[in-house]
């Protein structure tokens, strides 16, 4: 076993291991993400004066810095914002549009694909850079969010001194880091994210876990964005540098493209939630510590996101409870072939019409709406069969006649930010501005090429986009019940309904819910398949810790079964939950909070 600095090298002995973490619980504040770093960030600023949404700006910054293969100002970033005053849920898009000269015969016929139906652009082509929209999400949340008491400079300020004085790598980031040292090497600058050392081939190689890092070009990025706001990033050095890689490497940008978004600045647009029984699927109240009422109100981010298809799964679930279509499940039901087999169902139903309509909302002619209506939802559930498996399933007829970090973050005022930012795959296109420090995303892969598919590729248009952050409301007095968010790609809502419904229907605390194992189904996303060998993926992986006799169960059923082991277990995904109930006696806010052990993350309370 070859070793560098502290650990090991591919040492995955603690996957053998289970977690043993117990849920965080704070009065004041809490900030739960992948990182220690990035969630003392996060502190850091609230005790400075800031609320939910300038922390969670500052914990972003830092995960760019410590976990690059997930995230970055060269990605996009979607956040919903709980204000406490008013009880209102908002949301930001921060995804960016692709290249304006960009057309669909070009792109084709740049990259040789001659089958529109399966084709999909590449993740290491120029073209599948669209416009990164982080960097204006984040100028955009604390301008329209933030408390006005701590400056862009501030907030920023953990990250660049993080980024300039260095840091020791963490587990898991060193190992995708490792995993992916090789390409990096080859591409177009990528050696700026390699450590220095001269015993290495070509001088440099990958961070190892426990060693330092430095990435001073970062922190010169992020000082730009301080200085001079959304044209610090998108007007200047850092888009001259973000057009002349993608370009030469086959893609359409231009600093047009760039000024152009730096100008218009995120969109700030309406949350969609749909209504839900607590008790859904089960016969009593599950829950503890939580109001009286009996119904809540799940909110995702709209389209071009995808989280109308956990709302959409859990609709259809809801649907099927109220037919007794599926049995009333108790706690020992968790994981049992039943549960999973319809939820199995809802998922790939939900999926089926999420795949199909959704894109950029400004060329689409299907709302939220449409999709989650109590009568669409219950038509789409007659596609339900208790006894067998159906994989293959169509999308609907709604049509009118006309991977990523997710944090949480909750102030002393009672606001709350749920924030996903991603580069889509792991280190995005791998494609790295020169002299910048970050790695642009790949998110332009997540186009369809058949011109008739409502998520084609066009000039000036978003793609359908999996990153998705999520809250839980009370229907009845708008107060704040979760915050709560799993990502991913195609698992993010998948792990939405698992995690939510392990706290709704089976009681468990936000640490039990994320440390449950999962199911994922595969999921034939453009440029984000499963099994990259198959058209259309039908597998249903299943995480180490469900039984085996489960999964033959599941077989029997019609479900092509697969288990998953160790550090392919990054398939399921990595979580965040802060859960607010109120002291029986005393009536206090508490908070309470879990961290995925499939991470390398914290949450911790503001003291």
């Amino acid at each position: 076993m070859t070793s560098h600095g502290t650990y090991p090298l591919d040492d995955e002995r603690f996957t053998v291991f289970p977690s043993r973490r117990s849920v965080v619980h704070g009065t004041r504040a809490i900030v739960s993400t992948t990182s220690p770093l990035a969630t003392q960030a996060g502190l850091r600023i609230l005790r400075e004066g800031g609320n939910a949404a300038d922390a969670a700006i500052a914990a972003t910054a830092v995960l760019n810095l410590v976990d690059p293969s997930m995230t970055g100002i060269g990605g996009d970033a979607f956040a919903l914002y709980y204000e406490a005053e008013t009880k209102k849920v908002h949301a930001v898009n921060g995804s960016g549009p692709s290249a304006a000269e960009a057309t669909l015969d070009g792109i084709c016929e740049d990259l040789g694909i001659t089958d529109r139906i399966y084709g999909s652009i590449p993740a290491t082509s120029g073209h599948a850079v669209t416009v990164p929209g982080a960097a204006a999400a984040w100028v955009d949340i604390v301008a329209e969010f933030g408390s006005g008491k701590v400056s862009l400079a501030q907030i920023l300020a953990p990250a660049i001194e993080l980024a300039e004085e260095g840091f020791a790598v963490s587990e898991l980031s060193s190992y995708y880091w490792v995993a992916t040292e090789e390409e990096l090497r080859r591409r177009p600058n990528g050696v700026e994210l390699l450590k220095p050392d001269p015993k290495a081939t070509d001088g440099f190689r990958a961070p190892r876990s426990g060693e330092f890092f430095r990435n001073p070009l970062l922190a010169k990025t992020f000082r730009l964005l301080a200085e001079r706001g959304r044209p610090g990033f998108y007007e200047g050095p850092v888009a001259e540098a973000v057009v002349q890689v993608t370009r030469s490497l086959g893609g359409r940008l231009t600093v047009e493209d760039l000024r152009k978004h730096g100008e218009r600045g995120s969109e700030l647009t309406k949350a969609v939630s749909i209504r839900l029984d607590r008790n859904m699927m089960t016969n009593g109240r599950r829950e503890q510590s939580v109001p009286e009422s009996s119904h809540v109100h799940l909110w995702e981010h709209p389209p071009n996101g995808q989280g109308i298809v956990a709302q959409m799964a859990l609709g259809i679930l809801q649907e099927l409870d109220k037919q007794g279509r599926i049995p009333k499940f108790q706690p020992g039901d968790h994981n049992s072939p039943q549960y999973l087999h319809a939820l199995i169902q809802a998922l790939r139903i939900a999926f089926a019409d999420g795949c199909w309509f959704i894109t950029d909302p400004h060329s689409s002619k299907v709302t939220p709406e449409d999709l989650l209506s109590p009568e669409y939802l219950a038509e789409r559930a007659k596609l339900f069969d208790p006894l067998k498996a159906t994989e293959l399933v169509e999308h609907g007829s709604v049509h009118k006649t006309s991977d990523t970090i997710y944090l949480a973050v909750t102030d002393a005022q009672g606001n709350a930010c749920s924030f996903v930012n991603s580069v889509a795959e792991t280190f995005g296109s791998r494609i790295v501005p020169k002299g910048t420090g970050f790695v642009l995303q790949s998110r332009g892969s997540g186009f369809h090429l058949d011109p008739d598919h409502p998520n084609a590729f066009a000039p000036g248009k978003r793609p359908y986009n999996t990153i998705i952050p999520a809250m839980v409301t009370d229907a009845e007095d708008g107060s704040l019940h979760t915050v709560f968010g799993v990502m991913g790609g195609a698992m993010q809502p998948q792990g939405h309904v698992q995690v939510l419904l392990n706290m709704m229907t089976f009681g468990m605390n936000p640490q039990v819910a994320l440390d449950a194992p999962r199911i994922c189904i595969g999921v034939s996303l453009p440029g984000k398949s499963t099994d990259p060998s198959k058209k259309v993926d039908t597998v249903v992986y299943l995480e180490e810790g469900i039984s085996e006799d489960v999964g033959k169960e599941l077989e029997k059923l019609g479900h092509d079964v697969k288990f998953v082991t160790g550090m392919g277990r990054s398939l399921f995904g990595r979580g965040q939950v802060i859960r607010v109930h109120h002291d029986a006696v005393e009536g206090r806010r508490i908070y309470s909070a879990g961290s995925d052990m499939r991470g390398d993350g914290m949450s911790a309370p503001l003291v």
